[in-house]
């Protein structure tokens, strides 16, 4: 059961996951060398929060706790979160707060477009809290954000990472017509840790969500991410792979689980990085046009330049196609 917490309560007090309160303290395994990172101290880190502060914006790179933080503030990217900080869902991996969402700022739209051309953003990652409270689940904000990016920074492209709506009818359709430039959603896991891993989610409506989104343009490249280190089998991992491939999903992230507290879901295992390296070859035999498989991976981490070279990618693959024809 979710305890639905009062959004009048003053943050300082409030309990971020008060789904996990009753839960018994978890192990946290000791790092392994390979993904140690430094603290962000950097100047370019410091000038990125003060825009972010001053826009009043929320960025999923300090509410998931990305380990990568202190590299991609220094170049100035960010990866913001719209439609506030507090969940809906409840998921046992993430570190985002649960409980009952504040009124959708209306001005945020504008405000993240101000901080897109103010940090000269060539691309730009749009992600948000999954909002079940609302009729769309968000569609139509995401459709307010992309087009405020694109009156205000017409060079920049854009990249959204969706909650899956599930259970609201049109409001895929709507976001796919704002003409992202890819459109990302992650499955997280295999679908047999999703009972206790994403119990608000289900598997194959996520990957149907990924196909459809083919289905309504066949140009938008499609992107999807899953974490390692559950307890998840290799099986299992390239069982997924295929499932990605059937709905013809173009770029797959393969990232490294880790345990933000004791309340969260145990870090069953910590996969070598020659492991990543494996499902890298392996991904890329299965025909997808990226793929980003590393210990440090996560779903907006070097978007965009991961971004050209997908882009690049197609390019050469449809030249090949026409050379064989």
């Amino acid at each position: 059961m979710v305890t639905i917490l009062d959004a009048t309560t003053p943050v300082a007090k409030r309990v971020r996951h008060p789904e996990k309160q009753n839960r018994p303290d978890t192990e946290v395994k000791r790092k392994p060398e390979w993904i140690r990172v430094k603290a962000p101290t950097s100047k370019g880190y410091q000038e990125t929060r003060s825009i972010v502060k001053e826009h009043n914006l929320v960025t999923v790179c300090e509410e998931a706790g990305c380990p990568n933080i202190g590299e991609c503030w220094d170049k100035k990217h960010a990866t913001f979160m719209i439609m506030g900080e507090i969940c809906t869902r409840a998921c046992a991996f993430c570190n985002v707060i649960t409980g009952k969402p504040n009124a959708l700022d209306m001005n945020e739209p504008e405000n993240v477009a101000k901080a897109v051309r103010e940090m000269g953003l060539m691309h730009v990652v749009i992600t948000s809290v999954d909002r079940d409270d609302l009729d769309d689940g968000g569609a139509e904000h995401f459709e307010k954000v992309i087009w405020a990016i694109r009156a205000a920074s017409p060079e920049t492209t854009i990249e959204i990472l969706t909650p899956d709506f599930l259970r609201k009818p049109g409001a895929l359709e709507r976001v796919v017509a704002a003409k992202p430039d890819v459109f990302n959603h992650n499955l997280e896991t295999v679908p047999g840790n999703y009972l206790t891993v994403r119990p608000g989610a289900r598997y194959f409506h996520s990957l149907r969500l990924l196909q459809r989104v083919k289905e309504l343009d066949p140009t938008m490249f499609t992107k999807s991410g899953i974490m390692v280190g559950l307890g998840e089998e290799r099986n299992e991992v390239l069982q997924l792979m295929d499932d990605l491939r059937s709905a013809d999903v173009d770029f797959m992230t393969i990232g490294q689980y880790l345990q933000p507290t004791r309340k969260h879901h145990e870090v069953m295992s910590y996969i070598t990085p020659e492991e990543f390296r494996s499902y890298e070859k392996i991904a890329y035999t299965k025909g997808f046009l990226m793929v980003s498989s590393s210990p440090l991976t996560r779903s907006s981490h070097h978007a965009g330049d991961d971004f050209a070279r997908l882009k690049a990618n197609r390019d050469a693959r449809m030249a090949a196609a026409d050379t064989h024809n």
